[in-house]
Order: structure tokens, then C-alpha cells, then sequence
């Protein structure tokens, strides 16, 4: 069964519309998050600060004025005894890293839906696949109306202990699916005359199939804003990246083969794991670079909004389009943007 479907029948989607869309009825100043399984972390929610609200506005001609709240990288951390103890132990050791990403979600989704505003997600909702993550997933996809592409942790299932590629997907491409309102690998929503397409890129690439459906989509004649989870090409973005990661990596897609090829972290990784080079995981192949370059010559492609590297930064992408990366939500960080 489709688990938001399962969700809602359940009334558990009645729990998550609650905690999204009023505040606690107790006045306690501590709230718990993650199961018993993968043990408690307290947050004092009284001394979090607010939502940091970076606004854009972008005249693409919709035929009627609309809000976007965007949001990325808000990396539940969630466990039960639905999972084995290795993932309990998991989520333990990364939620003391990830804990603010549950209270700023519902703050951002309480946000829009007083403002009336539509909320699109670029990927990472949670940290890796366990049924307290896909149940916590689907429940707020319940609380408001949502377009969203996928993230590499959506289909992490023990975050980085494996060869990432479609294969690896598949071992849960149905559960997590399940979870989200739209296709994850490409789909598109039009509102207001303006087509919004999201496209999965979680592993450095895209595929030939993939830009034969933006093909596609351009001939609708709309304006497009793309949303991706990581972030394309762009020469600032990328000498950024590099430069906080030592020249390791840029976590970009479609970066040039000249840059990728020099990534050097410093270490040899036993012969079968070869896969773990940032410049074997990130390597752009030839359709990834082509349809960048076929991208950006684009005229109805307006924005993209991605996420992926957990801070804001904007870069022009092409003569119309700027792409804007967003802040991790659990560093309370958000676009809104305004379509007019």
C-alpha cells in the first residue's frame, strides 16, 4: 500500500497536521525526537532561533501571482524497533549532529500554510531509509501541498556504506516512493502557467531518458524552473566547493572532466573500493555534460532550485536562468520565493 495512503487512513497524518499546523497544547520547553530505539536527544525549543528566511522574487510571467517556500537537507533522524540495532546506532550517532531538523520543517510548513504558499522540497527529508523516516516523510507530505525531487539520502541506507548507484536504489525505490505525492526519477507540475520539473541527479548524472523528458517539457512553451538536488555546474559554485573541501570534491553535477579528474583525497582506498574517490563518485559522463551544455542554451528555463552543499548560494546559470542552492533546513535555513 502506498504509505501516505497507509498514513492517512491510519490517522497518523492527523498527528503530523496537528504538529505542523498549530502549536502545543502542554507548555513544556523541551521536545523529543527520534524513536526509543535510536534514543532521545532533547532540544530546547524556547532558544532555537527562527527560520532563516532568504526571499527571491522572479518575474517569469505566471499568469497569476503564487509563493513557493523551498526548503532542502532538513535529514530526519528517526529509528524504532521496526529497524535492526545497526541502524538505531545510526541514527543515535547522527542525530547529535542533525537535531534541529523536525522543528524547523514544522515551523517552515506552519509558515507557508499561513501564508498560503505552495512547498517544494529538493531532497535529503531525511538521513537514510528506516520506517520511522518514510512514516515521518509521508506525514508531512500530508500537511501541505508539496512538489519535491529526491535527495542521495533518500536512498541511503546506512549513509555511505556502499557503491550508491541505481542498483543500490533499487532496494527501496518502492518503500520510498511510497512516501512522496510525485515521481522521484522526473516530473513536472504546472501552477500558474509556470512548469516546475524535477529531476533526480542524486548521483552526479542525468541520464539520456531524462533529457528527452525535459526536451519535452520545453515544447509545452512555459516558463520552467528546474528542481534538482544537486547542484549544476556554475564556475563560482564549483572554485567555492573546492576550496572548502581542499580540492577533494565541488558535489556539483555536470562538473567538467579536467576538475574532476584532479580530485585527490589524500588517501588509497583498498582495491574493490575504488568507488569511494570523490572523482569516481562524481565523475560526469557524457550525457550529464550534454545536457548541461543543451541546459543552459535553453531560453524558457528561468531558475533551478537545489540544495545538496547545506548553505545558501546563487550563481548565474545561463543568459535566463540563476540557480539557487538552499541551506540545510536544520540549520533553519529557507528560500521564499515569489512568482510573478
Amino acid at each position: 500500500m502506498d504509505r501516505r495512503l497507509f498514513i492517512k487512513v491510519s490517522g497518523t497524518a492527523a498527528a503530523g497536521l496537528a504538529l505542523s499546523g498549530c502549536s502545543p497544547k502542554r507548555e513544556l520547553k523541551q521536545e523529543y525526537v527520534a524513536g526509543d530505539f535510536s534514543g532521545r536527544i532533547a532540544r530546547d525549543v524556547s532558544k532555537m532561533a527562527p527560520l532563516t528566511i532568504k526571499e527571491i522574487t522572479l518575474k517569469v510571467g505566471a499568469t497569476k501571482p503564487f509563493d513557493v517556500l523551498h526548503m532542502s537537507d532538513t535529514h530526519i533522524v528517526r529509528a524504532d524497533n521496526r529497524d535492526d540495532e545497526r541502524k538505531a546506532l545510526l541514527a543515535a550517532a547522527r542525530l547529535r549532529h542533525m537535531n534541529a531538523g523536525e522543528h524547523y520543517m514544522d515551523e517552515a510548513i506552519r509558515y507557508a500554510n499561513e501564508h498560503g504558499m505552495y512547498m517544494m522540497h529538493t531532497g535529503d527529508l531525511y538521513d537514510f531509509v528506516s520506517e520511522a523516516n518514510l512514516d515521518f516523510a509521508a506525514s508531512r507530505m500530508l500537511a501541505a501541498d508539496w512538489f519535491v525531487s529526491a535527495g542521495n539520502h533518500e536512498y541511503s541506507k546506512y549513509v555511505g556504506e556502499a557503491k550508491e548507484d541505481e542498483a543500490y536504489k533499487d532496494d527501496s525505490r518502492e518503500a520510498v516512493q511510497g512516501a512522496y505525492p510525485n515521481d522521484l526519477t522526473f516530473a513536472s507540475r504546472v501552477i500558474n502557467g509556470v512548469n516546475f520539473v524535477a529531476i533526480d541527479d542524486v548521483y552526479y548524472n542525468i541520464t539520456e531518458r531524462q533529457h528527452a523528458l525535459m526536451e519535452e517539457e520545453m515544447k509545452k512553451g512555459l516558463p520552467v524552473i528546474m528542481l534538482c538536488h544537486v547542484p549544476l555546474y556554475t564556475p563560482e559554485f564549483c572554485a567555492s566547493e573546492l576550496e572548502a573541501c581542499n580540492g577533494n570534491c565541488a558535489y556539483l553535477t555536470g562538473v567538467p572532466l579536467e576538475i574532476t579528474s584532479k580530485y585527490d583525497p589524500g588517501v588509497t582506498y583498498p582495491e574493490g573500493e575504488e568507488w569511494r574517490y570523490r572523482k569516481v563518485q562524481q565523475k560526469s559522463d557524457k550525457p550529464t555534460l550534454e545536457f548541461v551544455a543543451w541546459l543552459k542554451e535553453q531560453k524558457l528555463l528561468k531558475a533551478i532550485l537545489c540544495g545538496h552543499c547545506h548553505r545558501f548560494f546563487e550563481e548565474r546559470f545561463s543568459p535566463t536562468a540563476v540557480q539557487y542552492a538552499v541551506d540545510a533546513t536544520y540549520n533553519g535555513g529557507v528560500h521564499v520565493v515569489h512568482f510573478r
